[in-house]
């Protein structure tokens, strides 16, 4: 065989190979968030059972986007359970800069029993000693998240489902599917007024 039909053979059999291996990642992907609206539609009705059965430990909370004063659907709102408790003291204001630890995911699927992590400032289980923080404006944020740091105080670490509704609804986003429910482990560790400077948080890790 000469040397350029051998060259051509090789680009064939390559690109096959290329083919048929993105065919299995779509199938497999496809498998992985199948009837996913539903999915993430059932999962959110739920954490209202959890709200029932959980007492101080649940809450649900109003997207600050909405009109506090008129009766709005279920997804109006996010559910928070409470991981720890900063105790009293003062929430953010939609124009501070907060200083945030959290782990994002979403809802358990076929391959990712605990749902698929898409965004993290840490690794392993939260240490507010060690772990990395993220600093924005507590407006910067997807409308859920946002409603969750207002309602938040320092040292408050909160799980908090937010339904795609208030996160990026029917817009994939990255590795995040449309319609995904998000699910974060969000812990307030600071926040100033404005955009006023965090005090470097390695001198603070002692």
């Amino acid at each position: 065989m000469k040397k350029t039909q051998l060259f051509w053979l090789l680009v064939f059999l390559l690109s096959a190979g290329t083919v048929v291996s993105c065919s299995e990642t779509d199938d497999e992907e496809a498998y992985e968030y199948a009837n996913w609206q539903a999915r993430n539609d059932a999962y959110f009705a739920t954490l209202e059972d959890s709200l029932s059965r959980g007492g101080s430990v649940w809450k649900k909370i109003k997207a600050y986007t909405k009109d506090e004063k008129t009766p709005g659907v279920n997804t109006d709102y996010i559910y928070i359970k409470v991981l720890k408790s900063g105790g009293d003291g003062p929430s953010p204001l939609y124009s501070d800069s907060v200083r945030v630890a959290y782990r994002g995911r979403l809802i358990p699927s076929a391959t990712y029993s605990n749902g698929y992590v898409f965004d993290q400032t840490y690794v392993g289980d939260y240490n507010p000693k060690t772990t990395a923080v993220s600093d924005n404006l507590a407006s910067g944020f997807i409308t859920g998240f946002t409603t969750a740091v207002l309602h938040m105080k320092r040292n408050d670490s909160w799980r908090v489902y937010i339904p795609y509704q208030l996160g990026y609804n029917s817009t994939e986003n990255g590795n995040i599917p449309a319609y995904s429910v998000l699910i974060f482990d969000l812990s307030l560790i600071d926040f100033v007024s404005g955009t006023g400077s965090f005090t470097p948080w390695s001198s603070r890790r002692q």
